[in-house]
């Protein structure tokens, strides 16, 4: 896993290019919030005058009871009006925990993301904690190392209906990207899958019904061998965030294609 690839996500103001910002945030440690983008929220303080002679402190919440199905952009939304410099989502022997950290573009914004605490994410209600640098620094730690296979968590095998429903779907040609930092683009999924012959049509990256990526790509191959064969992909990295693949279909393509229209 090379995580300094994600060098080549360039922020693209939105606040959600999330791959890039956390190798930022990492790299530049408490200097780094401070030149976070602006949004429409009206609470970005401009001088920091409460933190005179003191670095500010890091502005990163832990969430508690996300669903098991829930995405980047729905904590965004969640969160919404904040500036999110990053989620993390924290896994336990390569299973999502339903905990996050959401690390966010100015101090005075984590009073207003704890106002959300208790309130409800689909049909859970989520709980906002105070996190701190050190909390989410090893976080991110652990996940790398699963991701590479340095835990012995990770050796583990998951669950195997997990596992063996991939390895035992048909596969039809298609297969859906999931985890793509949402500053990826068609390029990026090409040099992803470099060693197969795709043309950018065969790449249909997915919007939400607000225009912004999802996080989630459909990849069409010249044939069910090629796609088969592209499962060696599988929890491969693309910048710094691990790609997971699930065999798919043309009708679940069209599906989510319709969606984001």
């Amino acid at each position: 896993m090379d995580v300094g690839n994600s060098s080549k996500f360039i922020d693209g103001g939105d606040g959600r290019e999330m791959g890039a910002k956390r190798q930022r945030v990492v790299d530049q440690g408490p200097s780094f919030y401070g030149t976070s983008p602006a949004s429409s929220f009206m609470y970005n303080p401009a001088p920091y005058t409460a933190y005179v002679n003191q670095p500010p402190p890091f502005p990163v919440v832990r969430v508690r009871g996300l669903p098991f199905d829930c995405t980047e952009t729905d904590v965004a939304e969640f969160f919404h009006g904040l500036d999110i410099v990053d989620i993390l989502f924290v896994h336990n022997n390569g299973k999502f925990s339903g905990e996050a950290f959401c690390v966010l573009g100015y101090p005075l914004q984590v009073d207003f993301a704890l106002q959300r605490n208790r309130q409800n994410l689909g049909r859970r209600y989520i709980e906002v904690f105070r996190s701190k640098r050190q909390e989410y620094y090893k976080a991110i730690a652990r996940e790398v190392s699963d991701a590479r296979g340095g835990s012995p968590h990770r050796r583990a095998p998951r669950a195997k209906s997990y596992d063996e429903a991939k390895d035992s779907a048909e596969h039809t040609g298609v297969l859906r990207l999931r985890g793509l930092p949402f500053s990826a683009g068609k390029d990026d999924i090409m040099e992803f899958f470099k060693d197969f012959v795709l043309s950018e049509d065969a790449i249909n990256i997915t919007l939400n019904s607000e225009g912004r990526p999802t996080g989630e790509a459909f990849v069409e191959f010249a044939s069910a061998e090629d796609s088969k064969a592209a499962m060696v992909k599988d929890r491969m990295t693309l910048g710094s965030r691990y790609i997971e693949l699930f065999p798919s279909s043309n009708e679940e393509l069209e599906e989510a294609v319709s969606r984001g229209r």
